[in-house]
This record gives C-alpha cells, structure tokens and sequence, in this order.
C-alpha cells in the first residue's frame, strides 16, 4: 500500500516548518493574540520557561531551546540547588523559579512555556499554562489517556494558543532518511515496517519512569513506545487495528521492560514494533520491506548521546552526522550483514528543527511541527496496546472526527 510518508526535505532547515534556520521574514511579527498575552517586541526573541531540570529537561530542552534562533531560555522552574547550580553553569543568564505557580503570576514576561516533568504532571501543568495565556510545549507522552489529550487540544483551540507536543525523534537521522526512501518510492509499496528502540539494561533503574503505579504513567510502553508509535504513524498513517504482548522480565522492575506492538495502518501496511530493556542482542533500528527493495538499518541517531556529552547545536557546524560505517543499505535477496545491498548515506538528524518551527509557529509564521491531535492519535494506538496485552485479544480502532493529516 502507498504510505504516507513525510516529506522529509522539510527537516533540513531550508523550507517549510521544520527548518533550522529559524525565523526568516515575518518573524518580527507579533505572536499569539486573543487571550495569550504574547505579543512580543518586534525582532526580539520569545522568552522561555522551562519547568523541570532533570534529565529531559537538561539534556534535550534547555540546550535545545538555547541553540534556536528566535528563542532565549529566560527561566528554569527547579527548586533543587544542584540543578540550579548546573543550569546557571551552562546558561549564566537564566533566572530561576521555585515553582510553577511563580510563573503564572508573571505570565506577561513569558512567550513560551516547556513542561519537561516527569508524566503525571503532564496535563495540570499544560493545563494552568494555558489557562494563564501561555503557548506551551509538552514533552511526550502529552497525557496518559487520548481523552487528556484531546480536552488539552480543545483548550488549546478556545484559548487561541499553541500547544504542541516533543516527538523529537521525527527529526533522528535514520528516520528521516527512511522517510525519503519511502517518498521517492525507492522500496516500491511497503508493506511491513519493523522499528526497534531496544536496549540492554540487565538491572532496573528505579525511579518514576519504572515505577508500577499507574499514575506515574511508566514503562516502556508510554516511554520508548510513544516514539515508535509516532514515528509508524507519521509515515503510514492511522492505525486501524492492534495487537500488543508487554512483559515484566527483569527481577524487581515493576512496569513493562519488554513490548512488541503489531501495528495494521488503514492503508494495508503492517507495522511490527519493539520496545526493550531487556534484549542481550540488539536488532536493526529499522527494517522496511516493500514491492521492490528493502531498507534495512543499525545503531541509534547520534544526537541524544552528543547532547548527553554535553555537545551543543551550533548554526553553520555539521550537526546530527553518523559515519559511513553506519549507514543503512537498499537492496533486495541477500542480508546486508553477508553484504547486499546498497549502502544509503545516513542523512542529519535535526532536532533543532523542532524549537525552529516552535518559535515560528508560535508568532504567526509557521505550522505547530506536531499537534496535541497527532498525539492523541499515537495515545489511542498505546492504549489499545495495552488492553491488548492485558487481555491477550487484537483491538479494533475507530477513527476520530478530529483525526488529523501527518507531516507529508
């Protein structure tokens, strides 16, 4: 069946929402009226908080937010002194706040608010944003449920605001040269989509991400599961069908370690996706059979671990690059680990193409880069997953009257 791949031409920072050459234009125009408050000044950039300094917080948003044109991280919400002393360190500037009811009370100094707390906070905190007239974006999963999600969009929607949701993993390098194949038609039709985000972590970490209470909105499911999902989705459309196994394997995890999640998309294509903590021998990253070819592809994107070792995004430096050795390989009758195919330049991953399009879309000039919509619609797939795996039955989608069109 066609897929409905993105055009993945937008993710290189010269056209369309996604670019990372920040504002151009009209991007001294106001940002949001009507009841946001977000006016701005003129060629000014939109002032930033972010609430919460953990790991998302200070690995992903903060030097994100930093590198984009158009964008100054003005606050940091974090009442805890190391984190303070770390933030201050890499961003002298920045101002501080114990909690996030300081920021509502100075809302008119603020364009821009960045919820990076761990999940069940997710929809309070993206609630009160909103409510006190501010964009806001939430990192994923947006909400527990795709009901959540959908109350946040509609809120969004009367208040006038954006609220978009940070599926960064759009922009990994190895699915956005997959999202080209898939465009160009170099595989032919697809029909199957295998994606594996596994990792090897024999002993539980603990914390909230691992926790069995249903209100933390943990495991790998809402974790790893939101970007497979999104990612599936993006390219091939609604789902209309889903089957999921999720297991507890390693001794003391309480929540989910091990996920594989069926996928079958409106258009006929078949999606086979795998969450672990648990796998000994990692698979490819990507494995993608069509009429034609097959594109098939190792390793993770490089970014996460560049930001990690504290490497930052810098305008006119190479960014996002992986080397030869890694690239993915196209081709038809033989495995590419005996060596067929044929090797297929890995292109940048690009997630300064999200605050790119975040801060454009916020004054006026650009489109939400992903919508509270497309979220809930990945959250449908996660939930259904779930009841699949609870009952050991396949779950029927329906569509939704506001299910909305993907990048394409």
């Amino acid at each position: 069946m066609t897929p409905n791949a993105p055009d993945a031409s937008n993710a290189t920072g010269t056209s369309g929402t996604s670019g990372t050459t920040g504002i151009t234009g009209t991007s001294g125009t106001t940002g949001i009226t009507g009841t946001s408050g977000t006016t701005g000044t003129a060629g000014a950039p939109l002032r930033v908080a972010l609430v919460g300094y953990g790991l998302a917080g200070s690995v992903f948003h903060a030097p994100l937010i930093s590198a984009a044109d158009g964008l100054v991280l003005d606050t940091v919400v974090t009442s805890n002194e190391e984190r303070r002393a770390e933030a201050r360190a890499a961003f002298g500037d920045v101002r501080f706040a114990a909690s996030p009811d300081e920021l509502w009370e100075r809302a008119d100094e603020l364009d821009l608010v960045v919820i990076a707390t761990p999940n069940k906070t997710h929809v309070p905190l993206a609630t009160a944003a909103l409510k006190a007239g501010l964009p806001v974006v939430v990192d994923k999963p947006v909400a527990g449920t795709a009901a959540e999600a959908r109350e946040l969009a509609a809120l969004a929607e009367e208040r006038g605001l954006l609220l978009s949701v940070f599926q960064n993993r759009r922009w990994d390098s190895d699915f956005r040269t997959l999202a080209a194949l898939v465009a160009d038609g170099e595989l032919g039709e697809v029909q199957r989509f295998e994606s594996r985000f596994e990792r090897w972590r024999p002993q539980p970490k603990g914390g909230w991400r691992e926790s069995g209470d249903p209100e933390e909105i943990g495991g790998l499911l809402y974790d790893l599961g939101s970007h497979v999902v999104d990612q599936a989705l993006t390219l091939f459309g609604p789902a209309v069908q889903v089957y999921a196994e999720s297991d507890v394997r390693r001794p003391g995890a309480a929540a989910d370690d091990d996920t594989f999640i069926a996928i079958t998309h409106v258009n006929g294509v078949r999606s086979h996706l795998y969450v672990s903590a648990t796998t000994a021998q990692l698979g490819p990253r990507f494995r993608v059979l069509g009429s034609t070819a097959g594109y098939v592809k190792y390793g993770l994107d490089p970014q996460e671990a560049a930001l990690r070792e504290g490497l930052r995004p810098v305008a006119g430096v190479p960014w996002g690059e992986e080397g030869e050795e890694l690239w993915g390989r196209i081709g038809s009758g033989e495995s590419p680990l005996t060596g067929g195919g044929t090797p297929v330049r890995t292109l940048p991953g690009d997630y300064p193409a999200y605050y790119a399009a975040v801060a454009a879309a916020v004054r006026g000039t650009g489109d939400n880069p992903v919508t509270a919509l497309q979220a809930a619609a990945a959250l449908d797939v996660l939930e259904a997953a779930r009841r699949s795996a609870r009952e050991g039955v396949s779950v029927t989608l329906l569509p939704h009257h506001d299910e909305e069109e993907r990048p394409a």
